[in-house]
């Protein structure tokens, strides 16, 4: 994990540091659709703590639960083949899970 841990903390110091800068890092956290942790959640917990570690720019923690299935219906609309899709999935989960952040921030 510290190789990831090193490359997103370089990523996040070069971008931080552009004109417009970063003013928060958004994550994933991942659980049983009960809201109760995960196996996975350990281990993002552990790359969030070790980040912080590495970094002044702010974590916040994002509800993951659903949202692969939420992108899948939304990139279905667009692309009939699954084999497609999936290779979006990852980055259309990020981004709900991102723009989920953003609504909160604006209430």
């Amino acid at each position: 994990m510290s190789h990831a841990v090193t490359r997103v903390a370089a990523a996040v110091e070069m971008l931080a540091n552009q004109e417009d800068g970063l003013g928060a890092i958004v994550v994933g956290m991942p659980a049983h659709l009960d809201g109760t942790v995960s196996e996975e959640s350990g281990r993002v917990a552990a790359f969030i703590a070790a980040l912080r570690l590495r970094t002044a720019v702010p974590i916040v923690e994002g509800d993951e639960r659903l949202t692969s299935r939420e992108a899948e219906s939304r990139l279905a609309v667009r692309e009939r083949d699954w084999r497609k899709r999936k290779n979006k999935l990852d980055a259309a989960a990020a981004a709900i899970i991102l723009q989920d952040y953003l609504d909160r921030q604006k209430s």
